[in-house]
């Protein structure tokens, strides 16, 4: 089972109470922070693209990387309202290859717990790669503690089109929580069923601090006065090293 196909189309709509205005006044705060000009952004795991389009909006020029081309083709759509769109690629966040340098990259709603921990050496490597000197990486996790509470639960997301079931297991052999996604869609009067598994892993905040230390940065902070920071969310800003 893949990550973000048929949920690609309905995750919008499923995540309606997400305010992106505060992720985006979030950012600008910490780039006011650091100093400097910051125009040129990387969204990593864009996804469908919403905050993408906020920044645009707010006057950024924006590169926004995916894994998964069901949610591009959603960015995509947003998009084409811009004077300004962004650059959309389709890479996994291991295998980033930008075609120069960025002011700053940000990675939004859980986006490196999707990554397991031995990747993230590759992602942070590239990221210092294609930062510039000076630049920001800034990101979100959800802790390890929030993670491991959804361990035997079970949710239900639905509108007129769409049932989603999903239930929590949480592996501790390799500090990560599975989502198994049932998926029904209405097609007319019958009910198209799919499904799809979702798999975030727990990182301890110290290692990453840690991590993003020996790839070459700097300045790291861990945030918890941030939105969603009530959802288990934290924040983690760090400095490419000058």
């Amino acid at each position: 089972m893949s990550c973000y196909g048929t949920l690609a189309q309905w995750y919008d709509s499923l995540t309606g109470d997400v305010c992106y205005e505060q992720f985006a006044d979030f950012y600008e705060a910490e780039f006011r922070r650091s100093g400097g000009e910051f125009r040129l952004l990387l969204d990593l795991c864009c996804g469908t693209g919403t905050l993408t389009a906020e920044m645009c909006r707010r006057g950024y020029e924006l590169i926004g990387v995916d894994s998964s081309y069901e949610m591009l083709m959603e960015a995509r759509e947003k998009s084409a309202e811009l004077s300004v769109p962004p650059l959309l690629l389709c890479q996994d966040a291991a295998e980033l290859d930008l075609y120069g340098t960025v002011d700053a990259a940000y990675c939004s709603l859980d986006g490196m717990n999707y990554i397991p921990f031995e990747d993230l050496k590759e992602v942070f490597r590239r990221l210092n790669l294609f930062i510039r000197p000076g630049g920001l990486f800034i990101f979100d996790i959800r802790l390890p503690d929030w993670l491991k509470s959804l361990d035997s639960q079970a949710f239900v997301d639905e509108n007129d089109d769409l049932l989603c079931l999903w239930r929590a297991e949480f592996d501790e052999e390799i500090n990560a929580i599975f989502y198994g996604m049932d998926i029904f869609t209405r097609e007319n009067e019958l009910w198209r069923r799919s499904k799809e598994e979702h798999i975030e892993y727990a990182h301890s905040p110290a290692a990453l601090e840690t991590l993003l230390k020996e790839s070459g940065f700097d300045d790291v902070r861990l945030i918890s006065d941030c939105p969603q920071g009530d959802a288990g969310r934290l924040f983690i800003s760090a400095r490419r090293h000058l």
